[in-house]
Order: C-alpha cells, then structure tokens, then sequence
C-alpha cells in the first residue's frame, strides 16, 4: 500500500487518532518527507511544542516515529530529527486485531462460564459469587438481584470473534 494511500484509508485514520488523540493528529496526518525537528513542526502546523512532542513519543512508541539525535557543538544543546515510518502501520493494525481477538475470547470464555445477578434499580452486575457475598441483595440500595441472561452479549462476543478470525484467517481453537 503506498504512502498516500495508507493516509486516506479510514481505518488507518481511526487507528492513528486513537493513538494521537485530537490534539496530536494534525502531526500524524501530515507526516513531512524526510527528518523534521518538533519545533518545525510545531511552527508548520500552528501547534503548541508540547503537543507536537507528545503526539512524536506516542508514534515513537508504537514504532511509527524514529528520530536521530544531534549535538551542537558550541551549546551543547540536543536536536531531535524525526522520521516517519507508516509503513508499519499495518502490521501494528494486524497486531492490535489479534489482541483485540484474544481479549474478546478471554472475555467470551468468562462470560459463558459465570452466572450473573443484577440490581433492578442500580442497574450494578454482579457474578455469583458476588451475589451470594451479599446475600443476593444490591450492597450500594439494598434491592433483592435479579438472575441476569447475557445470551445476547455471548452472541456478539461470537459473532465478532467469527468475523476476527476471518479476517486474520485464524482457525477457532479445539474446544477440550
């Protein structure tokens, strides 16, 4: 995928303001060729340097930004030079899918293995062995709980995991 195309796909977009947030994706939408301090950037994108610098060390860290230090000679000051490398993007996207497909099998699995309790009028979701630590009554309003069905959420839970699978063409594992 080239490097125009990896900006205006939306997923991409999503993904890089999710990690930027607001404030931090004009510097991940506009990534410049070649090396850039973040004080040219900061001044080429009408931002305040602390923005600038935080949303660089987010990308740093999720190995979409490098930089090179430089000393001057006669301060002794350091330069950061930062360089953009998007084209990790999307195996730092498949990375965050398989996770996302292990924290929803975690999840599924606790979910279908438990039994749980809700409070009519706090709307507070206990499992069973919360529920019977109080006496099946809402700690926080004294109401008597409720047997709860998460059938619902279970299928969702199934359905996602189906489609993630798919996606990254992983066999469901063998039920023991």
């Amino acid at each position: 995928m080239a490097f125009e195309e990896l900006l205006n796909d939306p997923v991409i977009q999503k993904y890089l303001h999710e990690l930027v947030g607001p404030t931090g994706m004009p510097v991940a939408a506009a990534p410049p060729d070649g090396e850039v301090t973040d004080e040219e950037l900061a001044e080429e994108l009408g931002l305040e340097l602390n923005d600038v610098r935080r949303a660089l060390f987010i990308l740093y860290e999720n190995d979409l930004a490098s930089y090179r230090r430089l000393r001057d000679e006669d301060s002794g000051w350091l330069t950061y030079l930062w360089t953009f490398e998007y084209e990790n993007v999307p195996e730092k996207l498949e990375e965050e899918m398989y996770h996302l497909l292990e924290l929803l099998e975690e999840r599924q699995e606790y979910e279908t293995d438990n039994e749980f309790y809700l409070c009519p009028e706090e709307s507070i979701r206990f499992d069973f062995g919360e529920a019977m630590e109080f006496n099946f009554s809402c700690p926080s309003c004294g109401a008597d709980l409720e047997s709860m069905s998460n059938d619902r959420l279970v299928e969702a839970m199934e359905e996602r995991i189906a489609e993630l699978r798919d996606e990254l063409n992983v066999e469901p594992e063998a039920q023991a």
